[in-house]
C-alpha cells in the first residue's frame, strides 16, 4: 500500500526536490505552493507522476489551511514536511533589524509549521501514525552560534526547534514522530551559489533520514546525513 505525504513550499529548491524524491519512491504526494500559476517546474511534474496532487496554499493563511485540511479529512497522511521558509533581509547588521520583516519570517518559519501540525493532526493520526518533519537550520542552534548576526532567521529557526520539541512531547504518546531537520547548505535562491550541495543531494539525504526515523528520534535535531545536532 502506497504512503502519502504532504509537503509545503514545493515550487522550487529543496521542497521541489523532496517532492520528486517521494514521487519517484511511489508515494502519493500533496505538494503545496502559494501560486500554482508560477510553479512551472512543479506543474510540469504532473505529466510524469499521476501520484502528484498540487494544492495552492499560503501557509500564513490559517483559515485557508483549515479549509484545505477539512477537504482532506478522509486522507491518511504518513508524513507532513514543513518545508516552506523565508530568510528575510540579508546583511543588515546589528542596529538595523527590520521588525516587520522579522514578524513575516516568524509567521512563515515558526508559526505556520505549528498551525500545519494542528490542521493536519487528524490525518496524521490516521497514518501509521505519521511523521512531522520540520525543515530547520543549523544556524538556529544556540551551541553552534559563534559568529553572531542573522538575528531574524536564526531566531525563527531556534523558535521552530522549540516548537518541534513541544510537539514531540505532546504527540509522541499517540505515536506521531516530530523532528527538526537541517537540510545542509544548499544551492538554492536562499542558500546562494556558493553552497556546498545541490537540492537533490539534500532531498535524498533528508528522505533517507526520515525513512529511518524511530520513536526514539522524536524531538531531536538532525542533519540530512543523520547526524544529531546540538540545540
Amino acid at each position: 500500500m502506497s504512503k502519502t505525504a504532504f509537503i509545503t513550499g514545493t515550487n522550487r529548491g529543496v521542497g521541489l526536490a523532496l517532492t520528486v524524491a517521494y514521487l519517484e519512491a511511489g508515494w502519493q504526494v500533496y505538494a503545496s505552493c502559494r501560486d500554482i500559476a508560477s510553479a512551472d517546474e512543479l506543474t510540469r511534474r504532473q505529466n510524469i507522476f499521476p501520484n502528484l496532487a498540487i494544492v495552492e496554499l499560503d501557509v500564513t493563511d490559517h483559515e485557508a489551511m483549515m479549509h484545505l485540511a477539512q477537504s482532506m479529512e478522509t486522507t491518511s497522511l504518513d508524513l507532513l514536511i514543513n518545508n516552506a521558509g523565508y530568510y528575510g533581509p540579508k546583511g543588515y547588521g546589528f542596529g538595523n533589524t527590520d521588525a516587520d520583516e522579522w514578524r513575516k519570517v516568524f509567521e512563515i518559519n515558526t508559526i505556520s509549521p505549528l498551525k500545519m501540525a494542528e490542521a493536519f493532526y487528524p490525518q496524521l493520526k490516521q497514518g501509521s501514525p505519521g511523521v512531522i518533519a520540520c525543515l530547520s537550520s543549523k544556524v538556529g542552534s544556540m551551541a553552534e552560534n559563534t559568529s553572531g548576526g542573522g538575528y531574524i532567521y536564526r531566531s525563527s529557526k531556534a523558535a521552530l526547534n522549540s516548537v518541534v520539541k513541544s510537539l514531540s512531547n505532546d504527540l509522541q504518546p499517540e505515536g506521531i514522530i516530530t523532528v527538526a531537520l537541517h537540510p545542509g547548505w544548499v544551492q538554492t535562491e536562499m542558500g546562494g551559489p556558493n553552497a556546498l550541495i545541490d537540492t537533490q543531494a539534500s532531498a535524498t539525504g533528508l528522505k533517507k533520514v526520515i525513512d529511518n526515523l524511530t520513536p526514539a528520534d522524536s524531538g531531536l535535531f538532525m542533519d540530512y546525513q543523520g547526524n544529531y545536532l546540538p540545540w
